[in-house]
């Protein structure tokens, strides 16, 4: 596991040892940046299921303002935080050792430019994720949210304000993007 491009372009990031995790493909991660292209230099980014830290300190690396990191196992913390020493990203870097639904109810009010989740698969934990970022309000104006999962996993077209305007496949794997708006409109 890399960091593809930016400032910390080809570092590598540590995995917990033993931990049952699975962080996001680098072709996925790839996918996932060329898609937010622009989106991503000068944003706030909230990192949601953030596991070992791969795709925020990639958004750091592209040059996001901020990165929110929330994740719970304290192993996965600790290389989150060991991470972002290792890239020299800490500064623009909080993160946050608790769980999701915790963290979006305290961050009610603050605004992200790109909300990214991965849930661990299996465990329906992406549709409240999304109808929670929804009701918190968390989307600054033009903001996306990209869901990862199991391409067996299904999401409706609309979640609150939330409507679906695009997915991505790559291999097993499906990036579902939302932003607020009426069904129908694209980006």
């Amino acid at each position: 596991m890399r960091v593809i491009a930016g400032i910390a372009k080809k570092s590598r990031l540590k995995i917990p040892r033993g931990w049952s995790g699975r962080p996001t493909a680098d072709r996925v991660k790839e996918s996932l940046f060329n898609i937010l292209g622009s989106r991503i230099p000068g944003s706030h980014f909230l990192d949601l299921y953030a596991g070992t830290g791969n795709v925020g300190i990639e958004a750091l690396s592209r040059g996001a303002a901020r990165v929110v990191f929330v994740e719970r196992d304290k192993r996965a913390v600790k290389i989150i935080r060991d991470n972002l020493v290792h890239v020299g990203l800490v500064e623009r870097a909080e993160v946050l050792a608790q769980d999701v639904f915790l963290v979006l109810r305290r961050l009610s009010g603050q605004q992200f430019d790109v909300v990214f989740l991965d849930p661990p698969y299996g465990q329906g934990l992406e549709l409240p994720t999304l109808e929670a970022i929804d009701r918190y309000g968390l989307l600054a104006r033009g903001g996306i949210v990209v869901a990862e999962s199991s391409k067996r996993q299904a999401f409706p077209g609309q979640v609150g304000r939330l409507v679906q305007y695009r997915q991505h496949l790559v291999g097993d794997t499906v990036l579902s993007f939302y932003q607020p708006g009426i069904a129908g409109e694209g980006d």
